[in-house]
């Protein structure tokens, strides 16, 4: 009888000659194992369609490849951009990312077993897998197109350094004229010691000062003449009187001495003609070092132009990603084939990084998404009915609880009546007892 047929486990089923359709088919190990474990495949439901282990396989090779080509990126793209990372931290980086792109399209299409997955959500994973791609292609790209692009860089460099040269030298005439009156120039003005315009403009300011202090000085000048002569008219002999016996001068003499005498110190006319010869010491050297500064500014200026520019050709990127980005759509607008070849190359690394996913999308449910669909189906049902169960057996506890409080309830209320009676024939007793044992003393007291 089929009831007497001995079943075999699941580890003991094999593809022999006369049974090479059993199910489910024997476990596997090893390598291509691993790489299905890792997107998520059950081994014990595929061994129920052994013939999708080789896809399942290479989409776990395709997560990968996808890891090991971010890693590759990322270690390209640190080599580029931070060449002063030692060696050791650019792998650690590498690695650390390779985990992230592995776990990420690892979950990507580990999410998408089983034929409850719609289209839309599809879709919405290939988005995630092409924004991946677009961050591991471009470093590619730049190793690619390196020669290229650092020509590139190189032409915009010295064209952004000539320019800067071309501004400071309109900006700096040689006879020092000033540009202050130029928007264009404010940032490009330099301040070169011994410009002739400079000295001009020194040699001006110096002349209005003298002027001014020479007014200054005539002004004093001119009061005290004034004092000195009324000094010198009221100490003259007209003026003397006998004092003692001899000729003396009057008071009003000493007053215009002392009068003159305080002016001269306060009003500072020494120092103040000690100010105008070195005005007037200073207006001929500087005289002399316009006549001098034709020759001596011209060298001194080209050298304050030359220092900026190299400081502005220093400053300048080269190996930013932002600069390497510029220049490779630099590249691509210069040359039509250029243009095309970055556009393939694009389309041929996001191909690669969306593969897991797109293989998904490609290649529809399979045997295996219906099994895990099914399961799916089954294990809701499953847990809708031990929910089911769960809450009969709730509901038939409650009940049980509910009769057990009401019974217990019911014996409580007959044991309160019962005590209730009980001490109300207690009282009746010894309402009697003591009546009787009054009436008793009432009887003894009347003699009877």
């Amino acid at each position: 009888m089929a009831t007497d047929i001995p079943l075999r486990a699941v580890a003991e089923a094999s593809f022999d000659d006369d049974r090479g359709f059993a199910r489910p088919a024997p476990l596997t190990t090893g390598p291509a194992a691993r790489l299905r474990r890792m997107i998520g495949v059950e081994e014990r439901l595929l061994a129920w369609a052994p013939e999708e282990r080789t896809r399942y396989t290479w989409y776990g090779a395709l997560v990968v490849n996808t890891a090991l080509l971010g890693a590759l990126s990322m270690s390209l793209a640190l080599a580029s951009f931070r060449s002063d990372l030692p060696p050791a931290a650019v792998a650690g980086v590498a690695v650390v990312w390779f985990w992230v792109v592995l776990a990420l399209d690892s979950w990507l299409v580990s999410s998408t077993h089983g034929t409850a997955v719609k289209k839309w959500t599809l879709l919405a994973r290939f988005f995630l897998s092409v924004l991946l791609g677009l961050f591991i292609a471009e470093p590619i790209l730049f190793q690619i197109f390196d020669k290229e692009i650092r020509q590139e860089i190189a032409v915009g460099n010295e064209q952004k350094v000539a320019a800067y040269r071309g501004l400071l030298v309109s900006c700096n005439p040689t006879d020092g004229a000033s540009t202050t009156d130029r928007p264009q120039c404010g940032r490009y003005q330099l301040k070169v010691a011994g410009s002739p315009a400079e000295l001009a403009r020194q040699i001006t300011n110096n002349t209005a000062r003298a002027t001014t202090l020479r007014t200054q000085v005539d002004a004093i000048n001119k009061t005290l003449d004034t004092k000195v002569a009324t000094e010198q008219r009221l100490c003259g002999p007209k003026y003397w009187v006998w004092r003692g016996g001899v000729r003396d001068v009057t008071i009003t003499c000493e007053r215009a001495r002392k009068a003159t005498s305080e002016y001269r110190e306060n009003s500072k006319i020494e120092t103040y003609e000690k100010q105008l010869q070195g005005l007037a010491a200073k207006g001929q050297t500087l005289a002399a070092q316009k006549d001098r500064a034709a020759n001596g500014y011209q060298p001194l200026l080209q050298k304050a132009i030359d220092t900026k520019t190299r400081q502005r050709a220093a400053d300048l990127d080269t190996d930013g990603i932002l600069t390497r980005a510029h220049g490779l759509k630099e590249v691509a607008r210069s040359d039509g084939f250029a243009l095309f070849l970055t556009v393939v190359l694009h389309l041929l690394l996001l191909c690669l990084d969306a593969m897991p996913v797109l293989a998904k999308v490609l290649s529809g449910a399979t045997t295996y998404d219906t099994l895990l669909g099914a399961r799916y189906t089954a294990s809701r049902r499953l847990y809708a009915e031990e929910l089911q169960v769960q809450h009969a057996c709730a509901r038939l506890e409650h009940e049980v609880q509910r009769h057990r409080v009401e019974q217990d309830a019911t014996d409580r209320m007959r044991r309160l009546d019962h005590e209730y009676h009980r001490a109300q024939a207690e009282r009746a007793a010894q309402e009697r007892a003591d009546l009787e044992a009054r009436m008793g003393r009432i009887m003894q007291a009347r003699g009877v």
